[in-house]
C-alpha cells in the first residue's frame, strides 16, 4: 500500500490518500480545496472507496460534501462526534474568521476499537481522545503506518483547548495506543511532517518522561 499527504486548506490540513495496488484508495480527512483533490484523484486515476475523519473538527471536514457527492462515496466517523459535521458549534468554525461549516452526516459510525474494513481496506481504530471526543488513529499494520490525525505531530500534540478537549486525557491516549506501537512505525499527522514513534518518544518534548 501507498500513500499521499495533500495539506489543504489556510490551515495546511494534511489530506491522506492511502492506496492499494488496484488504485483504490481511501480518503482521510479532506479538509478543504474540494475541487482541488477531486483534480488530483483524477489525474492519478485513483478510485475512492470511502472517506474516514480521524476527528470532526472544521479543517478537516471541509471538502467532505463535494468529494462524497462526486464519488458518491460513504463517510465514516467515531459516534461520540456524528453531530459535529452539522455543528459550527461542535466542529469548531464559528470560533475561527472563515465562518461556519457544516457538512451533511456520515453514512457509518466508528465505535469502540478494533479492526475495521472499508472497501479493500482494514485497519484497526485506536480511540485517542483529547483532542477532540472522537478522535481515533487508524494503524496499518502492514504498512508500516498509523494515521494519528491531531493527536501527535513531529515534535508536538494537538491541541486541547477546543470543545471536548483534554490536555490529560490526550497525554494518556499517546502513552496507552500510539508509543506502544513499533517504534519504525510511520505517524502520519494532522498537520506537518512525517515521523515516527520512535523519533518521538526520544525527542517530543511533551512526551518526556515516557
Amino acid at each position: 500500500m501507498n500513500w499521499e499527504q495533500i495539506p489543504l486548506g489556510p490551515l495546511q490540513t494534511n489530506c491522506y490518500l492511502l492506496v492499494d495496488s488496484n488504485q483504490s484508495c481511501l480518503i482521510v480527512d479532506p479538509g478543504e480545496e474540494g475541487k482541488k483533490l477531486i483534480a488530483h484523484i483524477q489525474k492519478r486515476k485513483l478510485k475512492p472507496q470511502a472517506i474516514v475523519l480521524t476527528h470532526a473538527h472544521f479543517d478537516h471536514i471541509g471538502a467532505i460534501d463535494d468529494v462524497r457527492d462526486h464519488y458518491q462515496i460513504p463517510v465514516y466517523v467515531h459516534e461520540k462526534e456524528a453531530k459535529w459535521l452539522i455543528d459550527p458549534t461542535l466542529n469548531g468554525s464559528q470560533f475561527f474568521m472563515m465562518g461556519p461549516i457544516k457538512m451533511r452526516p456520515a453514512e457509518h459510525f466508528l465505535k469502540g476499537e478494533g479492526q475495521v474494513t472499508v472497501g479493500n481496506f482494514s485497519f484497526e481504530v485506536y480511540e485517542t481522545p483529547g483532542h477532540s471526543p472522537g478522535s481515533v488513529s487508524l494503524y496499518f499494520k502492514e504498512a508500516g503506518l498509523v494515521v494519528a490525525g491531531d493527536a501527535l505531530f513531529q515534535g508536538s500534540i494537538g491541541r486541547t483547548d477546543l470543545p471536548g478537549g483534554n490536555h490529560e486525557q490526550l497525554i494518556k491516549s499517546i502513552h496507552d495506543k500510539l508509543l506502544v506501537l513499533p517504534e519504525e512505525t510511520q505517524v502520519l499527522s494532522g498537520h506537518g511532517g512525517i515521523t515516527t514513534i520512535g523519533e518521538e518518544m526520544d525527542t517530543n518534548p511533551f512526551l518526556n518522561g515516557f
